[in-house]
């Protein structure tokens, strides 16, 4: 990755060239230097770059989506190695590692009903295009749903665990015809293919390597001084994950949570407040995701759910307090960022549960809408970190809009104690003075701490009767 280097970090061998050298926290403003000729600001080549890099990483991590991330992969995987095939696989055998097998069990798989990875494997077999990326399933019929039914009835796909290290993002789909056979891996990210070569490593895995090494300073100077125009796109998550929300309270999907949060009795104990909507906006489009819905999302670091937890909150409360266009499109910015930022460190797939990292985004949004500086967006992270930690991810599943709910009531009261110059302090727990380091202490123990959770957690799952 690279890393930037803060003015307080680090000291130049040379004064006369300090300018050029060092980013300062005041990098991301135009500077106020002018052209004499033009009499227009002028950016440095080094904020120029910094911002390219900063929106290139957004881009690659805020996508659509149709359905949960893990199952969709494991699709575009076979769909990928069915068009190598050039044939429709007489057999397809599918190499997951524990993360992928935990998140794909117990999913709805968008517009058939059924839930599980077969279903997935059969449609990215039979109709699924790589093309389409996450969206690989979206040309799905009637037809090709009986179809699929019927290619799981022939016993053509195997499921196993794979074996021996390999990343926590892992799918190695072989599809076979005749003599004839191919092989596709995914790894790192959802949809980040590797060499088809079966002695994969680790090492195979460098997808992120060029990316911009993030610290909490850097999000928020990107987020509240980027010109508008450069991070405008970010309104697509708006569109796309208030629609679900929308979308969803049209039907019945997964346990209903955002229906049940605007019914009479929820009303009764929640009220018809600003809480009650950011919720329920939340947990249905969650509810929609995770129950199967045909509806597409806007993703964040391979989460649908995280893209609805960093997106709708921030939505729902700009359009109930007033704020400008421009401060809603720099909050959801600041809260995709920050939620990119955390995910550097913990991983895409980790025993901690995504709403934490997406609710500390949503968080850090909502307290920029209410008038928040810098300072009072760090005690937000902080608020968060010291609530929230140690919520285990034991796979996608209809239940997780009630984690999302409590990530989402979590990120409105953090905000409001940031907003009363109140915070966690550094004698209590994991929180730290320093932010970045808070967050750092935070996804060392989600990556590294909570390995063992995690395989319990598998286990667990996998060991139920049905």
């Amino acid at each position: 990755m690279v890393l930037i280097e803060f003015v307080g970090d680090f000291l130049p061998k040379d004064p006369d060239t300090e300018k050029d050298e060092l980013m300062t926290h005041n990098d991301m403003e135009t500077r106020k230097d002018t052209d004499e000729d033009s009499g227009e600001y002028q950016l440095s080549g080094r904020e120029v770059a910094i911002r390219e890099q900063i929106i290139a990483l957004v881009h690659k991590e805020v996508v659509p989506a149709i359905g949960c991330t893990e199952p969709m992969a494991v699709a575009l995987c076979t769909a990928k190695a069915k068009e190598q095939l050039g044939c429709r696989p007489e057999k397809i055998v599918a190499l997951l590692s524990a993360n992928i097998l935990k998140n794909a069990m117990g999913v709805g798989i968008p517009g058939t009903g059924m839930i599980g990875l077969p279903i997935a494997i059969a449609l990215g077999a039979l109709i699924g295009k790589s093309e389409y990326q996450l969206e690989v399933l979206k040309d799905l019929t009637p037809e090709a749903l009986e179809e699929g039914k019927h290619y799981i009835s022939e016993n053509r796909i195997d499921i196993q665990l794979k074996e021996g290290e390999c990343d926590k993002l892992y799918i190695e789909i072989i599809a076979s015809a005749g003599n004839r056979e191919e092989r596709a891996i995914i790894a790192g990210s959802h949809t980040h293919f590797v060499s088809g070569d079966a002695s994969y490593s680790r090492t195979a895995v460098s997808d992120g390597d060029d990316e911009i090494a993030l610290n909490m300073r850097l999000v928020y100077d990107f987020a509240t001084t980027a010109p508008l125009e450069e991070i405008r796109f970010i309104e697509e998550a708006r569109t796309y994950n208030m629609n679900a929300a929308r979308e969803a309270l049209k039907g019945n999907h997964g346990h209903n949570l955002g229906k049940t949060i605007d019914r009479p009795l929820a009303k009764g104990i929640f009220g018809n407040s600003i809480y009650s909507h950011i919720i329920s906006r939340t947990a249905s489009a969650c509810d929609a995701r995770m129950g199967g819905a045909m509806i597409p999302v806007m993703s964040n670091s391979g989460s649908g759910n995280q893209g609805i937890c960093a997106t709708n909150p921030v939505c729902v409360y700009a359009k109930e307090n007033e704020n400008t266009e421009e401060e809603l499109l720099r909050a959801l910015m600041l809260s995709h960022l920050t939620a990119i930022y955390i995910k550097q460190s913990l991983g895409k797939l980790s025993a901690l549960c995504g709403c934490v990292v997406a609710s500390i985004g949503s968080s850090c949004g909502i307290t920029y809408l209410m008038g928040g500086d810098y300072e009072r967006i760090c005690y937000a992270v902080k608020n968060m970190i010291a609530n929230l930690t140690g919520m285990i991810c034991d796979g996608a599943k209809p239940s997780c809009s009630l984690k999302i709910t409590s990530g989402v009531s979590t990120a409105l009261l953090s905000a409001l104690l940031a907003m009363e110059g109140k915070c966690v302090s550094q004698d209590e727990g994991i929180v730290d003075d320093d932010v970045d380091k808070s967050i750092h202490n935070l996804t060392s123990i989600g990556a590294e701490a909570m390995c063992k959770t995690d395989d319990m957690v598998l286990s667990i799952m996998t060991s139920k009767k049905h």
